[in-house]
Formats: C-alpha cells, structure tokens, sequence
C-alpha cells in the first residue's frame, strides 16, 4: 500500500481533523454505491479507508511514523529480515477484499456485534511475542490481520426509534441488512467481524458508524421522544379523542375535558429501545391554537369573564 499520508492527501503534520476531514470527502466521492460503473474507485475507496484506519488510530499512527510498521499495519521488516529471497510476509495490497463466500442480503444483526472502535489485532504486545495471529513461514514475521474498513450509515429518527432494518453496501459491492442495536443513538459504532479487508491473518473488521437524522417535529430526550400537538380550543374545552403520530405509526389520544395548553401525555412504550430492554415512552405536550380570525370567538366570548388567578404562581 502507498503512503497513507499520500493516499489520503494530507501532510504528516495533519491534524486528527484534518485526516477525518480528507476522508470524508474521499469517501463520498469515491463509494461504491455512487461508482457502481467504475471498478477503480471501489479499489481506490477501499486503499483510502485502509489508510485513515491506520491514520486514525493514535497509537497505529506514531508506529507508523516511528518506522515500526508499515502502510498495510505489519511491522517493518523485524530481525533484520532483507528484500531478497522468499518467505516475506503476504500482504493484501490495495485491492484486497473481505472474505468470498459472498454475503448478498444477508442479515447480521448487530446487537451481537461489539459496540465501540477497539482496533485491529495482530500487532506485537511487548516481549518477544507477538499478538494471537500466529507467525508466517519461517517463523520470522507475525501474520497481522487484514485493515479494517470505516462505514458511516445515515439512519432515519423513526428508524433508528423503531429499530428498522438497515441495508448497507459494503466496499466490495456486497449488501448485508443490520438490525439496529438496543440503545442505538447518533455516533453509536458497531463491528461487523471479518467484514473488512483479507490479510494473512485473516480479514480485519467493518466499522460502522451510525448518524441518526433529525425529524421535523420529533426531538429525543434520553430514550423519550417528545412531540408538540397542536389542539384547537374547542377540543381543548370540550374534551375530543385526537389522532397523532408516532414512531410507530399513528394512534388515537384522548384529550380530557378543560385541558389546559402545555399539558404533558405520556404515551407508554413509543420511545427509543433501551440498553437491556424495554423502551422509552413519548411525551406530548398539548398546545392550543387560535384561529387566524378571532372576530367570531370574540363575540361568543362577549359578556363571559375568567376570574381565576391564572398568574399567581408567578407573584404578580
């Protein structure tokens, strides 16, 4: 693989978000859902992943330019080990894939996966061993893990509440479904093992990072989602049974009798899942709205007062 710093096109001084910045922009123009005709930009896409996964992780980072390792993560030639003659360890070069059973609508369900971003296995741990990946031919070289590969998946607020399947392409052109973990919020990263690129370790992992999106009139509040209803004043004063949305879908709500704007209903069971089990509730507030024209509520208003001391909370 060529320098990482060079694939992604960034100097050695970059910043975290320098590099994050650089990928991103590589990522979109180069995925292969928007590249299905082009099968150098799935290759180059798959070289420029491997090469953030390495720039990424901090510690990966320093070996690399410490001389340690080398642009595909193996270390870099231990115990003098020379160019020339055989037994040099097996690399998976830019165009490596995943495994090739082929996975086409396979569904994996990610609340068995691992949550979180532990990094890639088979790198030396201190002492004169090496990791659990075992040694190449001759026992000179451990046999390092393929790269990982980084994936950013855009999640509807319903879906990500509801837990909908995810379909998501893979960089290898492949397509698996995902059930949403328990517990899923925006910036929530899962593994999907052996997913990423071959090595001789064998194949490294997916990292999949979920963004969820924001709604037009629902918000999150921990595992609650709250809503704002409008309700007119006659339903508010005589009481009315009032459809309403959910994640889930619409349902019919009872709204009492003389209820009074910015009262809070609680929908049980219609928020997000919660780590363990169960889910939130959603919460809506009532709000009354007037008509645009009040001149026909104001005569019927005419001749009726309100003595209550609607603002004596307040102390004036």
């Amino acid at each position: 693989m060529a320098d990482p710093y060079t694939t992604l096109g960034v100097s050695r001084s970059a910043t975290e978000q320098d590099i994050k910045s650089a990928y991103r922009k590589l990522a979109k123009e180069l995925h292969p859902d928007r590249n299905k005709d082009n099968p150098q930009a799935s290759d180059r896409f798959s070289r420029v992943t491997q090469a953030y996964d390495l720039l990424s992780d901090k510690e990966k980072r320093g070996q690399f330019d410490r001389g340690e390792i080398d642009a595909d993560g193996n270390p870099a030639m231990p115990f003098g080990y020379g160019g020339g003659g055989g037994g040099g360890p097996f690399r998976g070069g830019p165009g490596a894939r995943g495994n090739g059973g082929g996975f086409g609508g396979e569904e994996v369900d990610l609340g068995d996966l691992f949550e979180g971003l532990f990094g890639r296995g088979g790198s030396s741990r201190g002492g004169a061993g090496f990791g659990g990946g075992g040694f190449a031919r001759g026992g000179s070289q451990p046999r390092s893990k393929g790269a990982n590969i980084n994936y950013r998946l855009s999640v509807s607020f319903v879906d990500a509440a509801s837990r909908t399947k995810q379909r998501i392409t893979l960089a290898d052109g492949k397509t698996i479904d995902l059930s949403l973990p328990e517990g899923v919020e925006n910036g929530t990263q899962m593994r999907l093992k052996g997913k990423g690129q071959e090595g001789p370790g064998g194949p490294g992992d997916g990292i999949v990072t979920i963004d969820v999106q924001s709604h037009p009139f629902f918000t999150r509040s921990g595992d609650d989602v709250r809503l704002d209803l409008p309700i007119t004043l006659k339903e508010a004063v005589d009481g009315a049974k009032i459809k309403l949305p959910t994640v889930d879908g619409p349902v019919m709500m009872t709204v009492a009798p003389g209820t009074s704007s910015g009262k809070v209903l609680r929908l049980k069971g219609k928020g997000f899942s919660r780590k363990g089990g169960g889910r939130g509730d959603q919460l809506v507030r009532l709000e009354i709205v007037l008509p645009d024209d009040c001149a026909d509520l104001s005569k019927r208003l005419e001749g009726w007062s309100e003595s209550s001391p609607v603002r004596a909370s307040l102390g004036v």
